[in-house]
C-alpha cells in the first residue's frame, strides 16, 4: 500500500483569482514548491480541485476573505482529508506575516507548522439555513424602511394618524392610507375605517386625516404601499422555506423553545448561526463564554463599551445572533415564571 505523507497547501482568496501554493511532502524536501494561479470561474475552480488531488495535497488552509471564499470551500468540502478557513486578523497577528506575493506559500508554511487556528464552518444544510434566516433579516430591514417612508410621507402631508392610532399599518391604518392614495373619500368617511378600539377616538382621527396631500405625495405614497405588500410576501414565503428546511432539526429546535424568552423565529437563528453540534466552540475560551456569560445576553447600551473595554468579552459579535438574544432577554424579562425560579429566598433558615 502506497505511503501517504503529509502535504500542506495555501490558499491566497481575491474575488478574480487564487493563488495556490502546495509544499513538499513531509520528510521529501527536495521537492519543490509549486505555485499556480486560478481564475474563479467555476471550470478553473474545478481544475485547480483536480490539481490539489494530482498533487495528493493532504490539508488545505485558506482566508475568510469577504464572501470569495465560499465557491473554494464548496468545490473542495469532503475531498481531501483537512480543510481549514482561517480568520485573516488571526494571520495578521501572527509575526512573520508577508505580503500579498507570498500569502499563500506563507499560509501553508503556517499549516505546516500547526500555528492556524481554523474557523467553525457549519455543514452545508446549516449554512444554507443561515443564509435563509439572514435574508429574512434583510428583507424585515427592507420592510421597516419602506414603512419609515411611509410614516415620513404622511407627517409632510399632514396626515397625523400615527398621533392617534399605534400602528399605522394594521388594518384600519392600510384602508385609510389606500383611502389617502384614491383621494375620492373625505376625512370622516375614511375615520369610519377605524376598527376595534380605534373608534372610540373616531373625531380625532377625522382631524387626523385632514392634511394637505398633493398628487406627487399620493403617487409616492401608493409606490410605496405596494413595496411593502411585495416585502411581506417575499417574508412570508421565506418564513416557509426556512420551516421546510429546519424540520430535520425539529428536536433542537423544541429543546430551544423550552428555554424563556426563546421563540421560534429565534430558535431558527441560534441553530442557523451555531448549529446543533456546539461541540466546536469549546476550543475557544472567548466564544465558549459568550455562550456561558447571561450578561452578555442582556439588552444594554453598555455592552460595545465592554467589548471594547474588557478582555473578558468578545470584540466581535454575531449581529444576528445578537439581536434575536437581545429580544429573547426582553421577553424573558416579561415572564413571571422566570422571576419566580430565579427570585433569592427571603430567608436562609427555610
Amino acid at each position: 500500500m502506497k505511503e501517504i505523507r503529509r502535504r500542506c497547501c495555501g490558499i491566497d482568496v481575491h474575488k478574480n483569482s487564487v493563488t495556490v501554493c502546495v509544499l513538499a511532502p513531509l520528510g521529501q524536501p527536495h521537492i519543490e514548491v509549486r505555485k499556480r494561479k486560478f481564475r474563479t470561474y467555476t471550470r478553473d475552480l474545478k481544475q485547480m480541485r483536480a490539481w490539489l488531488k494530482n498533487c495528493q495535497v493532504t490539508e488545505i488552509a485558506m482566508e475568510s476573505t469577504g464572501q470569495y471564499w465560499r465557491p473554494l470551500w464548496n468545490l473542495l468540502e469532503g475531498e481531501f482529508p483537512k480543510l481549514l478557513l482561517v480568520n485573516p486578523q488571526h494571520i495578521k497577528g501572527l509575526n512573520g506575516y508577508k505580503t500579498d506575493p507570498k500569502d499563500a506559500q506563507w499560509i501553508a508554511g503556517l499549516l505546516e507548522g500547526g500555528r492556524l487556528k481554523g474557523s467553525w464552518v457549519p455543514e452545508r444544510p446549516i449554512r444554507e439555513l443561515r443564509d435563509l434566516t439572514r435574508q429574512r433579516v434583510n428583507l424585515l430591514e427592507d420592510l421597516n424602511r419602506a414603512k419609515n417612508r411611509i410614516e415620513q410621507l404622511c407627517q409632510s402631508g399632514d396626515i397625523k394618524i400615527t398621533s392617534v392610532a399605534t400602528d399605522l399599518f394594521g388594518v384600519s391604518g392600510r384602508r385609510m392610507l389606500k383611502a389617502i392614495v384614491e383621494a375620492k373619500r373625505d376625512p370622516g368617511w375614511m375615520a369610519d375605517y377605524a376598527k376595534g378600539k380605534l373608534r372610540s377616538r373616531r373625531g380625532e382621527l377625522e382631524l387626523a386625516l385632514q392634511g394637505t396631500f398633493t398628487d406627487e405625495q399620493r403617487w409616492l405614497l401608493e409606490k410605496e404601499l405596494l413595496q411593502v405588500e411585495f416585502l411581506e410576501l417575499q417574508i412570508e414565503t421565506l418564513e416557509r422555506e426556512i420551516e421546510r428546511r429546519v424540520a430535520v432539526f425539529e428536536e433542537s429546535i423544541q429543546r430551544l423553545l423550552t428555554i424563556p424568552g426563546i421563540d421560534r423565529k429565534t430558535a431558527w437563528t441560534i441553530v442557523a448561526e451555531v448549529g446543533v453540534d456546539l461541540s466546536a466552540f469549546y476550543r475557544n475560551w472567548a466564544t465558549t463564554s459568550a455562550f456561558r456569560k447571561p450578561r452578555q445576553f442582556r439588552p444594554s447600551r453598555r455592552l460595545p463599551l465592554l467589548s471594547r473595554l474588557s478582555p473578558r468579552f468578545p470584540t466581535r459579535h454575531n449581529p444576528y445572533l445578537q439581536h434575536r438574544e437581545s429580544a429573547a432577554a426582553r421577553a424573558s424579562a416579561r415572564t413571571a415564571e422566570l422571576f419566580a425560579s430565579t427570585a433569592p429566598p427571603r430567608s436562609l433558615s427555610h
